[in-house]
């Protein structure tokens, strides 16, 4: 694709975004690594950071929207798989909530789409 690319991506591992991560370090150790200037998409694209965004609101390559439906379906299964095992720190009440948030953030990705 040559050209300046005018749509907004979300990142390949969308549901583990390097910021929220950069959040947690920064807040829980006090240090704060550097975002990488480019970052690989849903759609297979390498594009600058900025042009990322993990809000539905925000993304506007097809492509990427539908990556990200599918990453929050598959993260919410493995949550409550995982919750269910015996021994895991959440229990399956919490992990049920947390599901029905990717769920819902899912079904915003598709959403957008579909109008």
């Amino acid at each position: 694709m040559g050209g300046r690319d005018p749509h907004i991506h979300v990142e390949v591992k969308v549901v583990h975004a390097a910021g929220a991560e950069r959040n947690v370090i920064a807040s829980t150790f006090g240090l704060v690594g550097d975002l990488p200037s480019h970052v690989a998409t849903g759609c297979g694209l390498r594009v600058p950071y900025a042009m990322t965004s993990p809000r539905p609101d925000r993304v506007t390559c097809l492509a990427c929207r539908e990556h990200a439906r599918q990453e929050h379906l598959r993260f919410a299964e493995e949550i409550e798989r995982l919750s269910r095992m015996p021994g895991s720190t959440i229990s399956p009440v919490q992990g049920k909530l947390a599901a029905d948030r990717h769920r819902g953030l899912a079904q915003a990705f598709a959403s957008e789409t579909e109008s």
